[in-house]
């Protein structure tokens, strides 16, 4: 326990320092953490993947949410709902997938709710509706709008399936900045990507002046159309390496929204294993099990999804094939967040914290 509260101390007194959002984030996040740690709990979230609905405005190939049946699209979570979920797992950190969250009639009373809960909140979106949807938010610390781009314009076009949808998300991009949101991206790397056009790629989103950028090697969704395009360990590291090599060297500074613990396991300098129960995903259907990135039914309460299911099956040292080469960042995050209170790894946590 005096390890832990050592650690806490020295980054509290770092942290509040600081104004930055990144910053009020980690500190509320590391907090929660060493609660949960001296109250003994081995096993705890960190996000809830709260989905809404599944309902979408795009077909991206290497997703499959839109693949449930038409009675499910239709239909939605109610924000009492979406209230009830995220106290009944207690995350600081509610990230709001779908489908496409805007579509949902009464997300900025959901998004409200949780902005009034104090809850790190990102929207995520393709940013299709995003610029005629500002009107219906309010610029908060807590708030944070997560727009889906895969690459330049031409990749991206062909990762969603339609022309035009770059621009238009680049004009959300802007809109919501103009207007004083916070504003991150979320990429999703698959194979057959360009090292270089991935370079390329942070280099231009640098220039919208965005909050920070989140990557991730794809998962093999099981409805997913396209399965040919994902990532095998091996080659996500490779592939990784040559794409964050300008960012290791320090020849960029690109802003990434992660955990540098993270970077550095997807480039193989770190090896984890999966906490499948750091980012639990609640939606129409319940609590899915075991993870957001496995179809293997739902529990009806949080609780049943942490005590009854056998996590042992779960992850690369289990030996499940749907596991051994999962290195996404809804599993791996998690662990390296845990990583990050060991104190011969504050230091490099810091970094992406001050931005070197």
């Amino acid at each position: 326990m005096s390890n832990y509260l050592t650690v806490y101390n020295d980054l509290e007194s770092y942290w509040c320092e600081q104004m930055a959002v990144q910053l009020q984030q980690a500190l509320v996040v590391a907090s929660y953490i060493l609660k949960q740690r001296l109250a003994g709990k081995k096993r705890f979230p960190l996000v809830l993947m709260l989905e809404p609905l599944f309902r979408c405005n795009l077909a991206c190939t290497g997703c499959g949410k839109i693949q449930h049946p038409p009675e499910i699209l239709r239909n939605h979570l109610t924000p009492a709902e979406c209230f009830a979920a995220v106290e009944e797992c207690g995350v600081p950190v509610v990230s709001i997938p779908g489908g496409e969250p805007l579509l949902h009639p009464q997300i900025d009373e959901i998004v409200k709710g949780l902005v009034d809960r104090k809850k790190f909140v990102y929207l995520c979106t393709n940013a299709l509706l995003l610029e005629k949807s500002l009107d219906k938010f309010t610029p908060s610390p807590y708030l944070t709008f997560s727009v889906h781009l895969d690459g330049l314009k031409e990749h991206h076009d062909r990762c969603v399936d339609r022309e035009g949808v770059f621009d238009k998300a680049v004009q959300g991009i802007k809109a919501a900045k103009a207007r004083g949101f916070r504003v991150t991206t979320n990429t999703t790397v698959f194979e057959g990507t360009d090292p270089r056009e991935m370079q390329e790629f942070f280099d231009f989103l640098a220039t919208l002046g965005i909050d920070g950028m989140m990557i991730s090697p794809g998962y093999s969704y099981e409805w997913a159309p396209d399965q040919d395009s994902f990532l095998k360990r091996e080659q996500t590291r490779a592939l990784f390496r040559e794409i964050l090599s300008p960012w290791k060297s320090g020849r960029k500074k690109w802003n990434f929204n992660h955990n540098p613990l993270f970077l550095d396991f997807l480039i193989g300098e770190q090896d984890y294993e999966c906490t499948p129960w750091g980012s639990p995903s609640y939606s129409l259907l319940g609590w899915q099990k075991p993870c957001y990135l496995l179809n293997e039914g739902h529990y009806k309460s949080f609780r049943e999804l942490l005590e009854e299911t056998n996590w042992d099956n779960y992850g690369r040292a289990s030996g499940n094939p749907q596991c051994a080469d999962c290195m996404v960042h809804c599993g791996y995050e998690p662990t390296a967040a845990m990583a990050a209170f060991k104190p011969a790894n504050m230091g490099r946590a810091m970094q992406s914290l001050i931005g070197v």
